[in-house]
């Protein structure tokens, strides 16, 4: 950055390390979309989010968990969520999966899902965590909802964890 001297620069990632690796998230209100259509990966994705939410002090069992049909319907249901705000969450993570095929709606879908999520992010004031995974086969699908931190599930938790954080900072800090 302008302005800093590499060394401040890089004590201030260390910082920034070390106080993620302290978040404790206990005090937030998550609540998970996960579309059905693709069952097991569906099933080691929220395993990994859910997963990751205990790391961070939260209870599981205390995770509403909204299920849908298909990606698609992702974005419906978190607007929704979002738009009553009861209960109000600190954060949602939207879980799924879309496997190219032969035709263009993997395209479409994809672009779609995640721009629709983006916008329910910004109309609502609400972190929105980007966990659907857009893959070429389901080989590359297994291999991101894996066990432990590279399970993309587990990644989104801890994107919406992170956000709900600086989110909670910054209202603060506005009084």
């Amino acid at each position: 950055m302008r302005g800093e001297r590499p060394e401040e620069s890089a004590l201030t990632t260390r910082r920034q390390t070390r106080k993620r690796e302290k978040l404790d998230a206990s005090r937030f209100r998550f609540g998970i979309v996960v579309s059905d259509y693709h069952p097991a990966v569906a099933g080691r994705l929220l395993e990994g989010a859910l997963g990751c939410l205990a790391a961070h002090h939260v209870d599981p069992r205390e995770v509403p968990v909204f299920r849908v049909p298909g990606a698609f319907e992702i974005p419906q249901i978190a607007s929704r969520l979002l738009q009553d705000g009861d209960p109000p969450f600190d954060a949602l993570i939207c879980l799924g999966l879309l496997i190219r095929g032969e035709t263009f709606h993997f395209e479409v879908l994809a672009r779609e899902v995640c721009r629709s999520l983006a916008e329910t992010a910004g109309r609502s004031g609400v972190p929105v965590a980007f966990g659907v995974l857009t893959v070429e086969n389901e080989r590359q699908a297994r291999d991101r909802s894996g066990k432990g931190s590279s399970n993309k599930g587990w990644e989104a938790a801890r994107a919406a964890v992170r956000m709900a954080s600086l989110y909670r900072h910054l209202d603060r800090r506005r009084g």
